[in-house]
């Protein structure tokens, strides 16, 4: 586009373009970037006068023979419009840098101007900051900026660029502040260590702060901030790196600055990125705004959402696999996949389990707290508690283990969650009484200690719970009554904080999903499988296999073959209980050794088909840790005691409620009849009907991070069992008499004293 510029500039090939001409040919525009070719007797005859002494009146008037004023004005238009003159051209040491601006996509001569003028204030922390600072500035001034000097005259610093040793630094919350409270844009950086670290410019409009940096950086250093809260103070690494490797960081951060100043503009400005000097790979690490955040968001978003009632929309099915999702799992990837990030992300890593063949399709990501002690135990733990996924597709069974670690974050107390202090007495209108869900014997309270000492987390027996000792509440939304209803907040949010032991809070009923609609309805889900295993495990009885021919399910046929090649033979149980949703037990053992080391896993769906993969897929995913184990003993990838028992001690002769009941034929699909609903909302409106056939309700809390945008949610329907060990009153003695698979109920003494240990 031609304007008054160039009426009163030069015009010349911008500095990163060098015009060469071959008559007949065309102009060669060169850079570093390629070659332009134009074509046209009108460019050939201009382009040599393009050299910046004339401006476009005077190329008008200087038009080479042949060509008229107006064509030179049309030629010189489109030239503009591609972006390939300025209009001016310099013979200065300058041209250089306005031709990398250029390239940059920048205006060359506005860009260099910036950094020119510009200051950038430098401030150094840590035993090394005043030299670090020093060091810093020595590097902007060698990198062409100036760098700002207090108390001088001029305007305020276009920049801050801040030299730490330490991303965490506790003095960052305060220059944080200090910067947004000013609108002064600031750098970070800590170009020792063994890998330099620059970025993100926190600018103070939008975009993250350092709150939003420092809360996943801690998320993934649990074993660092257990101890430094056990010292009291910061934990602190012998100093690495090279001179080499800081120089480089020092420097790489001024070219930061001044791409920051001369106006560039791009996402991975957002971003932490760090150099690994022993290969010199790079990698942007994403940094994302929090809108819950405290300190640059809106701290009460959490408690609104929790408090607004859950509404329902239509949700179409677009997915099948292990289940009907709104959303395939190549789309689950792309949508959340940046979740991922071994500094910044949500979830720390996904990765394949490599300790079996490729067909078991198991992932494990992140840390699970569901199944994690605290403190100094969950330090020892390292890698063994993580979450998993799994799939009929490696892809699938990615999307899975990364949407359970989110969920798992997700369930994690962060301080923002709404609660209500109050006795249960005072509340019991509008509250769950917690021994609905929580489902305790009274006789299981008299040796908890001792028990607690032999168990898992997850197996943990809680204090009896006291109606009249005041505790945090939550509110949950009824779908079924449409109305809040009160749940300790203990129960719903791992280490929420607690003044009593009465309470413990599990995975069970909470899920992600591709949408709210799909959350909800996997989490009820597990309720039911999860209520159907313990009916079955702990009273031992004997249930019907599945005909896996008659489903004739490829995928499932090459499980089996797969199991077989592994000298492993694979079996499913029909579990369903009296609400009618398939629920299925699938079991692997050996046939080459003495210890069988039988596996289990489980699935339930409204759809039989889905519930048989889901069982199969869960399977395959207990496998990897025994997969590789010996007969004599080795092999086993394994440090809990019970499993390890389990996989050395249990066959199909001491537990002969493993194997299908002998007297009854296989199920079949026409023995679950089912009719495809094509929406999940309805789905979960069946949901709704099966709780209130308990005499129960469906309970529902948002558990959704803002800052993940993963639906995830907390299920409860007071009533059904969990498939730990829960020995209260109600289903686990009165329904298994109900359906015929005992002639009276199972007597305390007499439940499966092995609990279950998935």
């Amino acid at each position: 586009m031609v304007n008054t510029e160039c009426t009163t500039q030069g015009l010349a090939f911008k500095h990163h373009l060098s015009a060469e001409v071959v008559p007949g040919e065309g102009v060669f525009l060169v850079s570093e970037r390629g070659v332009t070719v134009l074509r046209g007797a009108g460019i050939l005859a201009l382009a040599p006068l393009l050299d910046g002494t004339r401006t476009l009146d005077r190329l008008a008037e200087q038009a080479p023979a042949g060509l008229t004023p107006d064509q030179v004005r049309q030629i010189v238009g489109r030239l503009l419009d591609a972006g390939l003159l300025t209009h001016r051209r310099t013979d200065t040491a300058a041209r250089s840098e306005e031709a990398f601006w250029e390239l940059a996509g920048l205006d060359g001569q506005r860009a260099a101007r910036r950094t020119l003028e510009a200051t950038v204030a430098v401030v150094g922390l840590g035993a090394r900051g005043p030299q670090a600072a020093a060091d810093m500035a020595a590097a902007l001034a060698a990198g062409g900026l100036r760098p700002y000097e207090p108390g001088g005259a001029g305007a305020p610093p276009a920049l801050a660029v801040v030299v730490c040793e330490d991303y965490l630094d506790p003095r960052l919350a305060a220059l944080d502040a200090g910067y947004r409270a000013t609108g002064t844009p600031w750098l970070l950086l800590r170009p020792g260590g063994e890998q330099p670290w620059i970025g993100p410019v926190f600018t103070p409009d939008d975009g993250p702060c350092w709150h939003c940096l420092a809360e996943p950086l801690r998320r993934n250093r649990p074993a660092e901030t257990y101890l430094g809260q056990a010292l009291g103070r910061p934990v602190t690494t012998p100093p690495s790196g090279l001179p080499a490797g800081r120089s480089a960081g020092l420097h790489l951060a001024c070219l930061e600055a001044a791409k920051w100043l001369a106006g560039q503009r791009h996402p991975g400005q957002s971003a932490l990125w760090t150099l690994d000097p022993l290969t010199l790979a790079g990698r942007h690490h994403p940094v994302r705004r929090r809108p819950q955040c405290p300190s640059c968001g809106e701290p009460d978003l959490m408690a609104r959402q929790v408090n607004a009632p859950f509404t329902l929309v239509p949700r179409p099915k677009a997915a099948l696999g292990t289940g009907e999702r709104s959303l395939t799992a190549e789309q689950m990837l792309e949508r959340h996949g940046h979740l991922v990030d071994d500094l910044t992300g949500v979830v720390k890593e996904v990765l394949r389990d490599t300790r079996g063949p490729d067909f078991l399709n198991c992932f494990h990501s992140g840390h699970n707290p569901a199944a994690e002690p605290s403190g100094l135990a969950a330090v020892r733990s390292g890698l063994r508690s993580h979450s998993s996924g799994k799939g009929t597709t490696g892809t699938q069974a990615r999307v899975s283990a990364l949407c359970e670690a989110v969920e798992r974050h997700s369930g994690y107390f962060q301080g923002d969650e709404p609660t209500v202090r109050a006795a249960y007495r005072e509340i019991a209108d509008r509250a769950v009484h917690p021994d609905t869900v929580q489902l305790f014997d009274p006789r299981q309270y008299a040796d908890r200690e001792q028990w607690n000492a032999a168990h898992t987390p997850a197996h943990r027996i809680c204090e009896p719970f006291d109606e009249n000792t005041p505790v945090d509440w939550t509110p949950m939304w009824s779908l079924t009554e449409g109305r809040q209803r009160l749940v300790p907040t203990a129960m719903l949010y791992y280490r929420a904080p607690a003044a009593h032991g009465f309470f413990t809070a599990t995975s069970n009923g909470s899920a992600a999903g591709s949408s709210r609609e799909d959350a909800v309805v996997q989490g009820f889900l597990e309720l039911v499988e999860r209520d159907a295993v313990a009916l079955w495990w702990y009273n031992r009885t004997r249930q019907p296999g599945v005909d896996l021919d008659a489903f004739a399910d490829p995928w499932v046929q090459q499980v089996r073959t797969g199991h077989e090649a592994l000298e492993r033979r694979l079996w499913v149980l029909d579990l369903t209980s009296d609400l009618g949703v398939p629920v299925f037990a699938a079991l692997s053992r050996r046939t080459d050794k003495p210890a069988q080391d039988i596996t289990l896993g489980f699935g339930a769906h409204f759809d039989p088909r889905v519930a048989l993969r889901r069982a199969v897929a869960e399977l395959n995913q207990m496998l990897p840790p025994v997969v590789q184990a010996e007969a004599d003993g080795t092999g086993y990838h394994c440090d809990d005691d019970a499993v390890l028992s389990w996989w050395h001690t249990a066959t199909t002769d001491n537990q002969p409620y493993l194997l299908p009941a002998p007297a009854e034929p296989g199920r079949v699909p026409a023995d679950f009849p089912y009719t495809p609903r094509t929406d999940l909302a309805e789905d979960v409106a069946e949901a709704g009907r099966l709780a209130r056939s308990l005499g129960s309700e469906l309970l529902v809390l948002d558990q959704t991070r803002q800052d993940t945008g993963l639906p995830v949610v907390k299920v409860m329907v007071p009533g059904l069992r969990p498939f730990w060990a829960r020995f209260g009153p109600g289903r686990l003695y009165d329904v298994p008499v109900r359906l015929g698979r005992r002639s009276a109920p199972v007597r305390y003494e007499d439940l499966n004293p092995i609990p279950l240990f998935l």
